[in-house]
């Protein structure tokens, strides 16, 4: 089963999409993940990501299930 792949502010302008499907996520950790979407999106290189799996913040090391949702976002702030 694919992962949905969803996309925020400046990576959907540069992915071109709110969110695409990726075939090759399953039994990756996040770290391995956003470099397999930079790889296909080499322009997301120029920011500082985060990545979030089923909607929580990741860890480097947290692996990927299948069907798993992956987001990616630039980093934000508060105030």
């Amino acid at each position: 089963m694919p992962n949905k792949v969803l996309f925020f502010g400046a990576t959907a302008d540069i992915a071109g999409a709110r969110a695409i499907e990726m075939n090759t996520l399953d039994g990756v950790n996040a770290s391995d993940a956003l470099k397999a979407i930079t790889d296909k999106y080499p322009r997301l290189s120029a920011y500082k990501l985060h990545i979030s799996i089923n909607q929580e913040f990741a860890k480097d090391e947290q692996r990927i299930a299948d069907g798993d949702e992956i987001a990616v976002f630039t980093a934000v702030s508060g105030g």
